[in-house]
């Protein structure tokens, strides 16, 4: 945005200080500034910017309404709103992989993998439904697929490990010994018949837009 929009004033927002200060530590955009702050409770006037974004989060927002609500107070009349989660169930097959595989040693994984895939934003429509619950109208629904490029299973497995998400929190929760029986299934099912090595996974997300009245 900052690239695009040169003339702007663009804010990124997260709640998590260690994501603001990497974010803040990685720009070199004069127009662009990095803010810890709650999406459900935003400290800026009303029609302050020209569009709201939110990108890959409201699965993780306790209220999303409430984020979608504050993200249209904020925009000003005529603006854009927009958002994107991962299609879980039909398009991560980097989750899918993780997922399907630890659910077939470990129960945990299952409830966890049904929990995440299931949920509203998982759904074709669920995104839509969310924007119409927060008293949104004119909305447009598309998918985005890009590619996830891994060097090698370590590239892949090492970020998983970080804590962050479904997949860190469960992985943070395991006994050593379970904990390495389902890495080592893991590493069967990236390799899949062949070496250790490069792989690209498409990684899909709904994205839903439209205007602020």
């Amino acid at each position: 945005m900052a690239a695009r929009w040169p003339e702007r004033h663009v804010v990124g927002i997260d709640i998590a200080a260690p994501y603001v200060a990497f974010a803040r530590s990685h720009t070199s955009f004069e127009n662009l500034v990095f803010e810890e702050g709650d999406a459900a409770r935003l400290s800026y006037p009303d029609g302050s910017f020209a569009g709201a974004a939110a990108q890959l989060v409201l699965n993780f927002v306790p209220d999303p309404v409430a984020a979608l609500k504050e993200m249209r107070r904020v925009t000003a009349p005529g603006g854009r709103l927009v958002a994107a989660v991962w299609d879980f169930r039909g398009g991560l097959v980097y989750q899918r992989i993780f997922w399907d595989t630890a659910a077939g040693i470990d129960a945990g994984a299952a409830v966890a993998r049904d929990k995440l895939f299931s949920g509203a934003l998982a759904l074709p429509e669920g995104l839509v439904g969310l924007f119409e619950a927060a008293d949104l109208d004119r909305i447009e629904r598309a998918s985005i697929t890009s590619r996830m490029d891994y060097a090698s299973f370590d590239d892949y497995w090492q970020p998983l490990c970080g804590g962050q998400g479904p997949v860190g929190t469960y992985l943070m929760g395991l006994a050593p010994d379970l904990r390495a029986l389902i890495e080592a299934a893991v590493a069967t099912a990236y390799r899949a018949g062949s070496p250790d090595g490069p792989r690209s996974m498409t990684a899909t997300a709904w994205v839903v837009r439209c205007r602020v009245r």
